[in-house]
């Protein structure tokens, strides 16, 4: 994720001030009203889910728990902190994950994981995302969280991620019978324990990978490369952020029985939009045989997903107004706004035909044991090394 602009640890001018109370005010009262009109027209569940959201706001821009600035770091400085506080992360997640979506059932809902096939798409879309949020400059929950801390440039980043998501959606049949093996879980076929026990083992090795590779480069490798904590403006401590993030999954879980998801909202608000000027999307393959048609027909408020990402935009808002740092700037170099839609459009393709994002392929299918999940995340992180060294070519740092 892409942090220079809305988490600079800076202090923000005291004429700011107004517009930071102003901000966190405004972010407050329409959390509020959202709250309240979720739950009355659309269930306790559905307001919770954006409770949920809210949360994985705060939680995203005061932890600044990055997928692209982490990766970023391990090709540029060799510095590897941030992919280790991602495994804890994982670690935790298979562990609370996996006895609940054995059990099969919760509080009377169903739950499942987030298991996809290993084919193609799937190394396609991820090195396209992987290569995408580099140049974006920011994941899928990244980009949420910066467009709500103020973050102008992951505004073009945004519009761009659904644009491209609508693209993948209309070439999603294109990718349905490329080569690849049928799903595969690891507690599925070596059951709950071995399931975890294997996970566990995979974590481990990238986890002693990365202390080699750090202590090769700087003769020693750093567990927490921040200090000045601050509760009110962060950012938190690593660890703190990778435990807030697996609660943020187990309520998703709990609530709406499967794990945290982004970009499917995504598609779902493109094609929206393209409705809106008289495009029949229903027609198109992802609409018809994928399962959510239903959803063209109904409220985006109806929309988990889609409830979850307004939440972490809204809490996102919230908390730039608490450390007094919503400072959106109003000039955008023309090298970023091209990288913005480049890198956009790559996001929003390659999560349509790679079963996911960072949240809902890599968080979300490591998590679920789902071995696409570490094919996403081999194949993102070759993307994502060469999007790292085509930043400078857009001014990018």
């Amino acid at each position: 994720m892409n942090l220079n602009t809305t988490l600079s640890n800076s202090e923000i001018d005291p004429s700011d001030l107004t517009r930071n109370r102003r901000t966190l005010g405004t972010g407050a009262i329409i959390s509020l009203v959202l709250f309240l009109f979720l739950e009355i027209n659309y269930g306790w569940r559905q307001a919770a889910l954006f409770i949920v959201g809210l949360a994985a706001g705060v939680i995203l821009y005061h932890a600044a728990f990055g997928f692209t600035a982490a990766w970023r770091d391990v090709v540029k400085t060799g510095r590897g902190a941030g992919l280790r506080a991602q495994m804890i992360m994982l670690a935790l997640t298979v562990i609370v994950f996996t006895p609940l979506i054995a059990q099969g059932e919760l509080f009377g809902v169903q739950v499942r994981g987030s298991v996809a096939p290993l084919n193609i798409s799937v190394i396609c879309g991820a090195f396209m995302f992987g290569l995408g949020m580099q140049l974006g400059g920011g994941c899928a929950s990244g980009t949420l969280f910066t467009v709500g801390g103020g973050n102008t440039r992951m505004l073009i980043t945004l519009a761009a991620f659904i644009s491209g998501s609508l693209i993948g959606t209309w070439q999603w049949e294109l990718w349905q019978d490329v080569p690849g093996v049928p799903p595969i879980a690891l507690s599925q076929n070596f059951g709950m324990l071995g399931g975890i026990v294997i996970s566990l083992l995979l974590f481990s090795v990238v986890w002693f990978a990365s202390i080699g590779y750090e202590k090769k480069r700087h003769g020693a490798a750093v567990t927490e490369p921040r200090s000045g904590f601050s509760m009110m403006r962060g950012p938190w401590p690593l660890i703190a952020g990778a435990l807030a993030l697996v609660l943020v999954q187990a309520a998703t879980m709990m609530l709406a029985g499967r794990p945290w998801g982004v970009t499917s909202a995504f598609a779902l608000w493109g094609a929206k939009l393209a409705m809106g000027v008289g495009m029949d999307v229903s027609s198109w393959a992802y609409w018809s045989r994928s399962g959510p048609a239903a959803s063209l027909d109904q409220s985006v408020f109806n929309d988990i997903t889609s409830v979850m990402n307004i939440g972490i935009m809204l809490g996102a808002l919230i908390a730039a107004g608490l450390a007094r740092k919503f400072a959106p700037s109003k000039k955008v170099p023309k090298g970023h706004i091209l990288a913005a839609i480049i890198g956009g459009l790559l996001l929003g393709y390659g999560a349509r035909i790679a079963f996911g994002c960072n949240i809902g392929a890599y968080f979300s299918g490591i998590g679920s044991t789902s071995m696409h999940g570490w094919l996403w995340f081999a194949a993102a992180f070759a993307g994502s090394l060469l999007g790292t060294k085509l930043r400078p070519k857009f001014d990018l740092n």
